[in-house]
């Protein structure tokens, strides 16, 4: 028995301790297997002359624009809309039922003109002491309330006969013949699109880089490379305490009527000084919510015992990047400034930058470039 526990503690003892030696020189291996250089791209930061340019983004409004409605109810009987047509103001768009009230106005101005004709024949007689002066002036008091029963039978019939409040174009009606109106009812959309509003808003601390007269850039999104210029018309006063934004208008010229109320734009204006700055690639930029750092590209010496994948020595220098923090400003196309943290004539990478680490060898291949355009036009696909 006991040679035998002695010949499985051998046996079992020998096991482990050749499983040892090989787990021990398994990680020996690996932690001193050399690392293959990431392959990247690589820009060198410059320094650009940038105007103060600022940018926003906001929205078309139209200097006239509503919804065509009624003060009174009735139904439709004419209609005269040509959807998506220019009309000028005064054009009668729609003509509600007013036989009735065509029939109250021709008794209304009956009773009137009798009212009429009773007080100036009162009024004579006043002035012959053949009645007294307070009848006079009762029948002209009566003569003066039919006057305005008619006159407000006239008004009623007015309004019962919707015309165009502006110059504009019409939207799609929204009454067809033959229905009733309730007073409120939309009928229409009458907008004003020549000239045209762009409304947008900028922080507080632009409030002393912007005033009446500005010339601003706008650009749409569904008319890609075509820009329009405008004037700033007015500036909001006050500054908004829940945004901390203030609204600014400018107006711009639309005489083809491309531009429409609602439609989103990106806008551009100048504050009219220039800064150098320090420009790279955005794509060089890893944003983190604890800081924007970069990769920044140095040429080291190798170290002694330095050897590729497969063993063989490796002599010279090599690339490595050093991972640095930095403070960026305003981007312009594929451009982003840094602020602070970045010199000019610095080498970083600029594609890979998630394979990255501190101090890890990289091998520059620019075959493919990442865009570095600061007015980038690129294909619609």
């Amino acid at each position: 028995m006991i040679v035998m526990l002695v010949a499985v503690l051998v046996i079992f003892g020998g096991v482990f301790a050749v499983k040892a030696i090989m787990g021990k020189g398994m990680n020996d291996f690996f932690d001193n297997m050399p690392q293959p250089a990431a392959s990247v791209t690589d820009w060198t930061a410059k320094e650009e002359e940038w105007s103060d340019a600022q940018q926003a983004v906001g929205t078309f409004v139209a200097i006239n624009g509503t919804e065509v409605t009624t003060e009174a109810g009735g139904v439709v009987r004419q209609l005269s809309i040509d959807a998506g047509q220019p009309v000028k103001a005064g054009t009668v768009l729609v003509q509600l039922n007013t036989a009735n009230e065509l029939a109250v106005l021709k008794s209304l101005e009956a009773s009137a003109k009798l009212a009429v004709v009773q007080r100036d024949r009162w009024q004579a007689l006043a002035r012959d002491k053949l009645v007294s002066q307070a009848e006079a002036e009762e029948r002209a008091t009566q003569a003066a309330t039919s006057l305005a029963q008619a006159e407000a039978q006239r008004a009623l019939i007015a309004q019962k006969t919707i015309r165009a409040p502006f110059d504009g174009v019409l939207g799609i009606r929204k009454v067809n013949l033959g229905q009733y109106l309730n007073p409120g009812d939309a009928i229409v959309s009458l907008q004003a699109l020549d000239p045209i509003y762009l409304d947008f808003t900028l922080p507080e601390q632009r409030v002393g880089q912007i005033a009446n007269g500005a010339t601003i850039r706008a650009t749409v999104d569904a008319l890609p490379g075509r820009t329009f210029d405008g004037k700033v018309t007015a500036v909001e006063p006050q500054v908004d305490p829940a945004t901390r934004n203030f609204k600014v208008q400018a107006t711009l010229a639309n005489p083809d009527y491309i531009l429409r109320p609602g439609a989103f734009a990106h806008v551009g204006f100048d504050t009219g000084g220039t800064r150098k700055v320090v420009v790279v690639p955005q794509t060089a930029i890893s944003f983190n919510p604890y800081g924007n750092a970069v990769y920044v590209i140095q040429e080291v010496p190798r170290g002694k015992g330095e050897t590729d994948m497969q063993g063989k020595p490796l002599t010279g220098n090599k690339l490595v990047v050093k991972q640095r923090f930095v403070k960026t400003g305003a981007t312009r196309g594929d451009l982003i400034a840094v602020t602070d943290g970045l010199k000019p004539g610095e080498r970083v990478a600029t594609s890979g930058l998630l394979k990255l680490r501190n101090d890890a060898e990289v091998a520059v291949n620019n075959k493919v470039q990442p865009t570095t355009s600061a007015t980038p036009a690129p294909e619609n696909r």
